[in-house]
């Protein structure tokens, strides 16, 4: 066998492999949902990983009101915003941001998982969170997977 055989192939997008999965959030913490769903969009979970191009999955993730969090964080982590004027710094609690909108959440946790560059934009846009068990991507066939056998 001639070493000289083998090709390390880069993966881009024109022949990235890429499909769409969908992950039941009910009853798993928030960390634990989250870096998984961060290494399928990023592509980590495929042995043709390039770190340099968007070669991860589509995810969808469902049932993001039944979402744990463990220990006192409902309470007492809090997420901060800024209006962009002077004095316009916003604290809202994690239970208050979840009474508004639980998909917020999640989103907020996968996007500090991701890069913080343009790549990692483009594959933070490949994440759709719904709060029921409903989702209007049934046309994409996606690939129903359970966190415990990643």
């Amino acid at each position: 066998m001639d070493h000289l055989s083998f090709k390390t192939v880069s993966v881009n997008k024109a022949n990235a492999n890429k499909g769409w999965v969908v992950i039941d959030a009910g009853d798993n913490t928030l960390g634990r949902l989250s870096s998984q769903v961060a290494n399928i969009l990023r592509g980590k979970h495929k042995p043709s990983f390039t770190p340099n191009s968007d070669c991860g999955d589509s995810v969808i993730v469902i049932n993001a009101d039944k979402l744990r969090v463990t220990g006192k964080k409902m309470t007492d982590k809090i997420y901060v915003s800024h209006s962009g004027y002077p004095g316009g710094q916003k604290r809202k609690s994690m239970r208050e941001v979840m009474e508004k909108s639980s998909t917020r959440v999640i989103e907020h946790a996968v996007r500090g998982m991701l890069p913080g560059n343009r790549l990692g934009r483009e594959q933070f846009r490949n994440l759709f969170v719904y709060e029921g068990a409903e989702h209007p991507h049934q046309a994409q066939q996606p690939v129903a997977v359970d966190l415990k056998n990643l």
